[in-house]
């Protein structure tokens, strides 16, 4: 009986922490990142499913230090870069931050109007839809209503691994490509490291530290709770690499095996696969392309508004009421208006908004990640939570990997 009630208590720790970390972890696999994954299976097949592996041990590595920080310190990234660093490096981080995200959101609406073009519908019926649709469910929310949105919407990426399943895939040469050494004749391939550049530069994006660490402050998560938001977060990192996974395999298994590797995006890579993998791959395909876009339309916003906030010493948070914290709010409200106005700008390039929204977050990523070690590894600080030293080797590593990743693709893509 006490071993059951242990184990009860432990489950009822986890389930009262669990959100953050898989969500945020998940919504990285936004319309940008389908798109590279698609891409990647379509030109490559299975030779680049290695990454998956390191690139998961990254993505743990810096969403964790995120997490910890925000249980330790009860403060948001925002706010200790200002109390630690002075207003005027918070000022101009922000400015970065806002510029970058919503780049970044307006890839995401760009994303949800191609997924419902492959049904016929105009975007200028389904964008300001969807832009109603999240403004409604964050400013008549609560913190504790919006997470369960926001988990249904995590739940909804096992689509990509139901249409991965539907491709049949070779999953014996899936599997020994993950697992097996790169042959180093692909890195004489410009295309080929591109691609490898790409992978590790959609995963971890600037915005993601910033939202996590507000959203373990504003759950109430402490350094008491903090061993089961750290599951929280591997399990969600865990399931986003997944389905990533399944992403590259469905079109290796399809679109590469017949030499079709043109596609740019996630909606190319939806319709091509419904005459290869039937049309409920098809529709799963681009039901999942929706729900990511839409899903990261709605956190990116109150990522951006959580920074700028806090940043600036304003009041914020999803508990709170319009009139209790109007610039959080008002600013959340003007991103989704502009990100989804400019979207509807006739002869838009959705493409090209997508392409410039990694190019951005790659010029803020390394400035991010520098400021997260120098607090993590602050002893007053984190009154003794800071990285190990092993830690800290393979922390370090990671982002100076992540760093050295980001100005390789930033170089790949402004050549073309």
């Amino acid at each position: 009986m006490t071993l059951l009630r242990s184990w009860r208590t432990r489950a009822a720790l986890v389930l009262a922490v669990v959100g953050p970390g898989f969500i945020t972890a998940n919504v990285d696999n936004d319309a940008g990142g389908i798109a590279t994954y698609s891409v990647a299976g379509a030109q490559f097949g299975y030779s680049l499913l290695w990454t998956m592996i390191p690139i998961t041990i990254a993505l743990v590595i810096v969403q964790e230090m995120s997490s910890r920080m925000g249980a330790v310190t009860g403060k948001g990234l925002s706010d200790l870069i200002r109390e630690e660093f002075g207003l005027r490096a918070t000022f101009l981080l922000m400015l970065a931050l806002f510029v970058t995200n919503f780049f970044n959101i307006v890839a995401e609406f760009a994303g949800v109007a191609s997924s419902f073009e492959l049904f016929g519908v105009s975007k200028y019926i389904v964008v300001p839809l969807s832009a109603l649709v999240v403004w409604g469910i964050v400013v008549h929310g609560t913190y504790s209503s919006v997470e369960k949105v926001f988990l249904s919407a995590s739940a909804f990426y096992v689509a990509y691994i139901v249409s991965g399943v539907l491709a049949h895939p070779d999953w014996r040469a899936a599997a020994l490509s993950t697992v097996t050494r790169p042959e180093s004749a692909g890195f004489r391939n410009y295309g080929y490291v591109s691609m490898v550049i790409g992978l590790a530069g959609t995963t971890i994006a600037p915005w993601m530290q910033f939202y996590l660490q507000a959203s373990i402050v504003e759950k109430g998560v402490t350094v008491r709770q903090y061993r089961a938001s750290r599951l929280d977060v591997i399990v969600g990192c865990l399931f986003a690499a997944v389905v990533a996974w399944f992403i590259v395999v469905a079109c290796a298994a399809t679109l590469h095996s017949i030499g079709k590797y043109d596609i740019e995006s996630g909606a190319d890579a939806a319709q091509a696969l419904r005459p290869l993998a039937g049309e409920y791959a098809y529709l799963l395909f681009a039901a999942g392309l929706f729900n990511a876009s839409l899903f990261a339309a709605s956190i990116l916003p109150i990522s951006t508004a959580y920074a700028v906030c806090e940043g600036l010493g304003l009041e914020s948070g999803l508990d709170k009421r319009f009139d209790e914290a109007p610039a959080f709010y008002w600013l959340y409200t003007g991103l989704i208006v502009f990100g989804a106005g400019v979207v509807l700008v006739p002869r838009f390039p959705l493409l090209r908004a997508m392409v410039a929204s990694q190019v951005a977050n790659g010029v803020l990523l390394p400035f991010v990640l520098v400021f997260v070690l120098l607090l993590i590894n602050d002893r007053e600080l984190m009154n003794g939570h800071t990285n190990t030293r092993w830690y800290n080797i393979v922390s370090w590593f990671t982002v100076g990997t992540m760093i050295a990743l980001t100005i390789a693709m930033l170089i790949a893509q402004t050549r073309g």
